[in-house]
This record gives C-alpha cells, structure tokens and sequence, in this order.
C-alpha cells in the first residue's frame, strides 16, 4: 500500500493549524459524504475499500514532516501533533455496491476536529472516482441487457490508478471480466481479451492469421473480423477457421467487430453464422459504445451477444464528476453534540444536520424498494405497521406506507480507529450489487425519463433543519 498520509489539500492542514492554536484540537466533529445528483439520478456507492485501507496506513514519516518543514508554515508544535498522528474516530457508511441517491450520507466519519479535517479530500478523491465508474458502469450492463459486458478501459484511462480501481468500481456495478491484467490480479476479477488488428496485419493473410490464433486457443478462439472488410473477408474467413476447428473436435467462441455499422454488420454476420451451422457462436462487439449507444444498436434489431466497453466507461464520459462532497453536520460544545447546517442561497447546496442514517423502505409483497428515508441515527422504524412519508420541499406530496419492511443501510466500518467491518472480495461485492439492484423498479433504472425514486426526509429531521433553518436566518 502506497502512503497517501499527503494526498490532501494544503488547507486542510492549515485549518488543523488552525484548531491546534485554537483550543479545538480535540473537539468531535460529524462529517457526511454525499452527493448532490447533477447528471446522475441514482449512483452505486463504490471505493470503501481503499479509504479503510487508506486509514489504517495514515502516518506521516520523517521525509513528510520533513517536507512540511520547507513550507516554512507551521511550528514545531504542530510537527509534533503531525508525527504522533493516527486516526482514532468513527467511521459508517453503506457497503460498497449499494444504490444510493443525491443527499444521502454515503459515509460519515465521527471524530476529533483535528483528525476528520485532515482525510476530507483523500475520502473524496476515492470514493467520489470509483463511485462515478461503478455508476457509469450499472448504466450501461443495464442498457445491454443481460449481454456480457467486459471492460476494456485501461489504455483511456487517466493514469494507472484511475485504470485500475475503474475496473475494480467497472466490476462490483455488473461488468463480467476486464481487461486490466493487473485489476484481474490485484482484486482476482476475470480478465479477457483476443487479439488486435495488429495481429492480423502481422500475417500475410487473414485467415493465416485467423488459423495460428485458432492453433494457440481452440477452445476459445474469438477472432476479430474487420481488419480489412467484415462481410466479405472477415466472417468468411473465420467460418472456414471455424469449421476446422470443429473438424477436430473444437468449439469456438465467437467473432468480434469493432468498427463499422454495427447493427447491420452483427444482423449480417449472425445470417451468415447461422448458414454456416454455427448458431451458438456469439458476436462480441466493442468500438465507442456507451448505454446510448446500446439503446440505438437493440432498436436496431442489433445481433450481438456481448460488448467489450472502454474510453466511454472508464472516463464516464458524459458526467466526468460525481461531485461529491464532505460537510460537517455536527460538532462538540460543551461536551454535547450540536447539530450544524450549512446556508446557501442554492437550496441544492443547504445541508442536513445532525448524525444521520438511510433507512430503505420496501414492499413486503414484492421485495422492491418503495422510497428512502434521511433520519436521525438514533431513530427506529421497525414494528410500524404505516408510515408517513413526505417530499422534503413540497410537503404537500404525502403518502402513507403499510405492509412495509426497512432496512437501515449504513453500517459501522471503523470504531475508535479500528476496523470492525469484514471486507468482501470484489466477486461478493458484485453479488450483493446485483441483489439490491434488482430491488428498484425498471422505472427507476431506465436511461430515458427515469421515474424519480423518493428520498425524503423523517419528520424529526425535518423538523430539526427547519429549526435550524430559521435561527440561522434570523441572525
């Protein structure tokens, strides 16, 4: 594990600066991570992973310190403060994998002034990358409709890591393999790959090429169609491989196109396939593809099985930031916990105080998800045989819930700086994605006009951000 101790923003050590001259070091402060919705209607919560890992490896050695020294900004007393540092707080939040929408606490950290202000931006910079990768990726394996969908990003990617923990956010939001050699390792994930133009252009023919490719994977040959012309050489051409291969007793897997018009070249392609006697022989199909892209190819009558996905996925191309954020929602004064809201003349931007939780409300009839509740952490739900659900700003909008069941989603991932959280693997991660996914209605999901799901607030928080709301206003 790398030390990311000062992968943060300088003013967060000069406000730590600041609370250790004044008298606020070891005051407790609730931060909550959220995101506030612009181009994302529902989002899957992803990267708790390495921020538990990035806590545990928070320690700033000598050459930090050292190169802290230089910026000729703070004292030695602070250096101390700095060199004794761990982190000793509370930390819950929802497990990764989990559908979540616009103001609701993704996590929340509990702990001293002086130890939360330092890991807002290293918390952010995690969860807020992964998160966008694991939403971009839940949009498009929903668009390809039960099509394998691999991802095949890295060569796009903004650098080594964002490659590599997209794949991992890529795969815990549905993808069946990557391509990331290295993500396939690190988090032992499926890879998968065939071979590029390149090979074939390496021969002095195609099907020269095709049959050394087929000689290295009989069992697993996909070959890539349209280095030269897809309908007249390419199919050709791997249909005889193909029957070569099943003359010896061999399976092969498919045929891949990349380029071209893919609808009708993967309506041509399955014709000629099928001719062929080879009906189960699949058509993978990747080249710029997104979940829009996936929406025209299946209103196209498109015949493709699988989709092999990158530049569009792994830099989220049509919303490139989740806009995530890290408010304080309560701190300590005289020994009791007082909530904190913040003003904004944008509503988008007026926070929710106090130490809160989402509790998800379901129908006992159907499994599915009904609505969200924001509440106070201390608040219980279980039991009531109805509930009175209301809009948060239009609070007219009512509805009264029965034959109900909830589910509070945060759960406690460090406690006095130790982990008590047990870690999934990336493949358990996936799993538990693809439960509660299934748990919204396909209204909620669509691409198009989504239905849009209900998060409101419990009446006790309500009541205690309208309280707020109108001391601070009348200061």
């Amino acid at each position: 594990m790398r030390d990311l101790t000062l992968l943060t923003d300088l003013y967060q050590l000069t406000m730590m600066y600041g609370y250790s001259k004044n008298s606020q070091l070891n005051k407790t402060a609730v931060f909550d991570v959220f995101y506030r919705g612009v181009g994302n209607n529902y989002a899957v919560a992803c990267g708790l992973e390495q921020v538990i890992e990035y806590i545990e490896n928070l320690r700033f050695s000598k050459e930090d310190l050292d190169y802290l020294r230089s910026l000729k900004l703070f004292d030695e007393d602070f250096m101390k403060l700095l060199a004794d540092f761990r982190f000793t707080g509370d930390i819950y939040a929802v497990p990764e994998g989990t559908v979540v929408f616009p103001q609701e606490p993704i996590l929340t950290v509990k702990a001293r002034l002086f130890e939360a202000q330092l890991i807002e931006t290293a918390i952010l910079c995690i969860l807020n990358h992964q998160t966008l990768i694991a939403t971009k990726a839940a949009k498009i394996v929903y668009a390809a409709k039960g099509g394998a969908v691999a991802e095949f990003g890295l060569r796009r990617a903004q650098g080594p890591d964002a490659g590599i923990y997209g794949a991992r956010a890529a795969m815990i939001a549905g993808c069946a393999s990557t391509s990331n050699v290295l993500a396939g390792k690190l988090f032992n994930v499926p890879v998968s790959g065939t071979h590029a133009h390149s090979w074939v252009m390496s021969f002095d023919s195609e099907i020269d090429a095709f049959r050394a490719y087929a000689k290295m994977y009989p069992d697993s040959c996909l070959l890539l169609v349209d280095t030269y012309n897809t309908l007249k050489s390419g199919v050709p051409n791997a249909i005889t491989v193909f029957k070569e291969l099943r003359a010896e007793g061999h399976k092969p897997l498919g045929i891949r196109l990349d380029s071209g018009d893919l609808a009708y070249l993967s309506r041509e392609a399955r014709k000629m396939l099928d001719e062929a006697g080879f009906e189960d022989v699949k058509i993978f199909a990747s080249g710029d593809i997104d979940e829009n892209v996936l929406m025209s190819l299946d209103s196209q009558n498109a015949r493709i099985d699988c989709w092999g996905i990158g530049t569009k996925l792994i830099t989220s191309q049509d919303c490139p930031s989740l806009g995530g954020v890290y408010k304080l929602a309560a701190i300590e004064k005289d020994g009791v916990m007082v909530p904190k809201l913040k003003m904004s003349d944008t509503p988008a931007k007026i926070t929710n105080p106090g130490l809160k939780k989402i509790v998800r409300i379901f129908d006992k009839n159907t499994d599915k998800a009904i609505a969200d509740l924001i509440a106070l952490k201390e608040e219980n739900f279980e039991g009531l045989d109805k509930l009175e659900i209301f809009h948060p700003d239009f609070t007219w909008k009512r509805k009264t819930v029965t034959n109900f069941y909830v589910k509070d989603l945060n759960v406690d991932i460090i406690k006095n700086g130790k982990v008590v959280y047990k870690r999934p693997t990336v493949m358990e991660i996936a799993a538990y994605h693809k439960e509660g996914y299934a748990q919204f209605w396909n209204e909620y999901k669509r691409l198009l006009n989504p239905h849009i799901y209900k998060v409101d607030l419990s009446e006790k928080l309500f009541n205690l951000k309208q309280k707020l709301l109108k001391e601070y206003s009348d200061k």
